[in-house]
């Protein structure tokens, strides 16, 4: 069925169209390029059309980020739309960040007029030659899974509709779409499209029957069997059918730095994130949605192991160079792909009394990390600078079910205990620092109702734009406690650098270059510059209570709140 609506232009008609296909959100960084934007969304606004709803953000970073983490919580793609080029530029790290997480966003950019003449929109300033590329999206083609320029008269709902299924289909990722000025701000009376998208998504898949009785048959006979993921939570839906295969074979679970809630981390055949010593010694190894399972050169998997790896793309043909072995293969939807896996060995059978030993193995090894854990952290609670697995035990004793926990190197992730999908996010695989500012920002405008706690390092905290994102914070009424671990450094550019020369010149002299920050700076100042709760905390006595009332300012005050803690 068709709908027709009475449009003044095409910037209208398309706004018209992001709201009929279920966009909520139009996180915008305006330029020149934004007027016809501008002058659509006033008269929506005037006849009370409010979606999707505009948030203005004030810079590039802090607005994919928000994108990002209100589609990770939803599943539900937005759009973002930055100033053409340069707006591209500042963007790009967060797109790599979305496409690598596999997040699907409908990156926009305006495109600096095309024309030269009486056009509406057409060229006005000299800046409209200066910001002209002669491929502007070349800037980010490689990290987005389609792109095209919207063209004069061009079928605009086919444009939209291809757009957000190709962003929505599995490996999901980011699209780039060009708008330049004079197209959006041409004139049209009526706009007509289809109450329903033309394009549906890719649908979930599962791999061939005979690959998986191949796969099934090595896990059955397995003494060693193991299991590495890192981003199967992407897909709350996946918890069970793993849990019910670890299960079935007493498998162990490791996480590598995991992005999402996997597996709960409070069942006995959770084993942590120390994957590397025990692969060598496994027979069968599954891989899945994991990029970069163990280190290579230090700990290679047995010759006679078998390895099984299952994911939307499973050899992560995204990645020029990846050697990681693969002998079976499981492309397709992984809950869909495990849930095959455990009806095929429960046709196979299983024996029964080494599942048992297995599963009291890597209980008691779970019993004795965890005791480890909570050692570390009871040993360190009277240190200063304070102790971060300390301060990590604290903060995890105050979050609740109705908690949402944003990290990007900012807490000791060994003294938090996740089982529930969705309570628990973390940083891109591929690093782009910055992201979980805007993130959390994203999370709590998908969850009003949850406190949404955001733990970053001092340079993360940097790297994210803080100024954006509590402005930010403040305009939309989001208040979020963003926690700030101050340790002076950027610790994983020490830590690089050690590892590649543990007994060189810098390790024997103690001299890191590049590496310092200011452990002095007052971060919670730029909070309370937004109407934020700030404190800085160097004493370990005063951490529970610091927290605390943080917490208050955001659950009680409706603030945001920013804690300074002076680690080491």
């Amino acid at each position: 069925m068709s709908k027709t609506v009475q449009v003044d232009s095409v910037a209208e008609a398309y706004i018209e169209l992001l709201a009929a296909r279920g966009v909520d959100y139009f996180f915008g960084n305006g330029g020149t390029d934004f007027g016809p934007i501008v002058e659509a969304y006033a008269k929506r606004i005037s006849q009370e059309q409010m979606l999707p709803k505009p948030i203005a953000v004030p810079h590039e970073i802090t607005a994919v980020a928000m994108s990002h983490g209100y589609t990770m919580v939803t599943g539900k793609p937005q759009v973002v739309m930055v100033h053409t080029l340069p707006g591209t530029a500042n963007a790009v790290g967060g797109i790599l960040n979305a496409s690598r997480a596999n997040i699907p966003i409908l990156f926009t950019a305006g495109r600096t007029p095309i024309t030269e003449g009486d056009l509406s929109g057409s060229r006005d300033g000299g800046i409209h030659y200066s910001q002209e590329s002669f491929d502007q999206g070349s800037m980010v083609r490689e990290w987005v899974k389609w792109d095209y320029e919207l063209r004069a008269d061009a079928d605009l709902e086919g444009v939209v509709d291809r757009a957000l299924a190709i962003s929505q289909s599995e490996p999901a990722g980011p699209v780039y779409l060009t708008l330049p000025r004079e197209v959006l701000a041409a004139k049209r009376e009526e706009f007509t499209y289809s109450e329903t998208p033309r394009m549906a998504p890719a649908t979930d898949t599962v791999s061939a029957p005979p690959l998986i009785e191949e796969a099934a048959k090595v896990l059955a006979a397995a003494k060693s069997p193991m299991l590495i993921v890192r981003d199967s939570g992407r897909d709350p839906k996946c918890l069970q059918p793993l849990v019910e295969l670890a299960e079935l074979i007493s498998m162990p679970v490791f996480e590598a730095t995991s992005a999402y809630v996997n597996f709960p981390q409070s069942h006995s055949l959770h084993a942590g994130s120390g994957a590397g010593e025990h692969v060598p010694t496994a027979d069968a190894i599954i891989l899945l949605e994991v990029d970069a399972p163990w280190v290579q050169k230090r700990t290679p998997p047995s010759d006679d192991a078998c390895i099984i790896s299952i994911g939307q793309d499973p050899l992560h043909t995204d990645i020029p160079i990846r050697s990681y072995r693969t002998d079976i293969t499981l492309a397709g939807t992984p809950r869909l792909t495990i849930a095959a896996l455990v009806e095929a060995i429960k046709k196979i059978g299983m024996d029964a009394a080494a599942v048992k030993k297995r599963a009291a193995k890597w209980s008691a090894a779970r019993d004795k990390r965890v005791a480890a854990n909570e050692a570390r952290a009871e040993a360190g609670k009277d240190q200063f600078p304070i102790n971060k697995s300390y301060f990590g035990r604290e903060l995890s004793k105050q979050l609740d079910e109705k908690s949402i926990f944003i990290v990007e190197l900012g807490a000791d992730s060994t003294q938090f205990q996740f089982d529930t999908p969705g309570d628990s996010y973390a940083h891109s695989p591929a690093g782009g620092l910055g992201w979980a500012l805007g993130a959390a920002l994203g999370a709590k405008l998908a969850s009003p109702d949850r406190t949404v706690v955001c733990a970053v390092g001092d340079g993360s905290y940097t790297f994210g734009v803080p100024t954006a994102a509590h402005i930010t914070s403040h305009m939309q009424n989001l208040p979020v406690l963003f926690i700030v671990w101050n340790n002076g450094i950027w610790n994983a550019v020490k830590s690089s650098a050690k590892g590649f020369a543990p007994e060189g010149v810098a390790a024997k002299t103690n001299t890191w270059t590049f590496t310092a920050l200011d452990q002095d700076f007052n971060y919670e100042k730029i909070c309370e510059a937004s109407g934020g709760y700030g404190e800085r905390v160097e004493d370990p006595a005063e951490v529970p209570a610091a927290i605390k009332r943080a917490l208050h300012a955001v659950q009680v005050e409706k603030r945001q709140a920013l804690l300074n803690i002076i680690g080491g």
